[in-house]
């Protein structure tokens, strides 16, 4: 690592302007500058754009007239910032940023002192982050706040990606960037079950933190609270949140979980008595395994 090498960030939006302003800030105020930002919008408006203009940042605005979700408007925004010549390329969303001005620096530390081909910092719930925004299943217990990970520094082959995940630009090389036929929910998960399958080195660094709203709520508990099922309660998000669930378990490295999520979700539903809802989950499974893409 170089002291010369170019962070090129990447920020993905739609028509949330006062929050892009928080991250862009965010972003604009570290430590360790980036070098560039590409902010890709899938809801252009003159009120994003003035934004981004006012940012003060080097920026390069990929407004969007159709809407490339998160997978798609990653992997232009990714494809761009290695176009720009990229050596690193950081990963933000709208909704998050940050946790303070040494996160970038953190990371890159963190990479080096690790050799890691991607690094993600630790996803803490904005109203609280001394709590995870994203509980972690290890082994059979759940880890839900950072001081279940006191004095360790690096949490090696898990990521929660793309808030704030970093990535060398050769690791892309041969990770490739998001699978835009996902368009939105589990494009992050088939990222790193291609990171897990690559062998390239890789982790999240628990010096690091990035704030993000809570994201446990759509995560009903069943079997008295020892496990839970996913269920959104926007139809749409139902619609690509089983869909690509479905293809991601037809998948190498991820095969094994189609019998549990079977199970699991059978559960689920029966206990509701909701019989439409369990095959309409069973049906989009289907369509996901058998790779039909068509949106509702």
């Amino acid at each position: 690592m170089s002291v010369d090498d170019v962070v090129v960030a990447v920020v993905v939006t739609r028509q949330r302007p006062d929050l892009l302003a928080e991250s862009l800030a965010a972003l604009g105020g570290q430590s360790r500058p980036v070098q560039h930002v590409v902010v890709v919008d899938n809801g252009p408006d003159r009120e994003t754009e003035d934004v981004v203009r006012a940012s003060g940042l080097p920026v390069t605005y990929l407004p969007s007239r159709h809407n490339l979700g998160g997978a798609g408007g990653f992997a232009l925004g990714m494809l761009t910032a290695l176009a720009r010549g990229a050596d690193w390329v950081w990963c933000a969303d709208d909704d998050g940023r940050p946790a303070d001005q040494s996160v970038l620096a953190t990371l890159l530390d963190c990479a080096a002192t690790h050799d890691l081909a991607e690094v993600s910092p630790a996803v803490v719930d904005k109203a609280d982050p001394t709590r995870l925004a994203f509980p972690l299943r290890r082994g059979l217990r759940w880890r839900r706040t950072l001081a279940d990970f006191a004095g360790m520094d690096l949490l090696p082959r898990y990521a929660s990606l793309f808030n704030g995940a970093l990535f060398r630009a050769d690791a892309l090389e041969v990770v490739g960037v998001p699978d835009y036929r996902l368009f939105l929910r589990g494009d992050e998960t088939e990222v790193h079950r291609r990171l897990v399958r690559s062998g390239l080195r890789f982790g999240t660094c628990l010096r690091a933190a990035y704030l993000h709203p809570e994201g446990t709520d759509e995560f009903l508990p069943i079997a008295g609270g020892r496990l839970s099922a996913q269920y959104p309660a926007d139809e749409t998000k139902r619609f690509f949140t089983y869909r690509n669930r479905g293809y991601l378990m037809a998948q190498p490295g991820m095969r094994w979980l189609f019998p549990l999520e079977l199970v699991r979700f059978s559960w689920f539903f029966l206990a509701r008595r909701d019989l439409r809802g369990l095959r309409t989950w069973f049906g989009l499974v289907r369509q996901g395994r058998r790779e039909r893409f068509t949106r509702p």
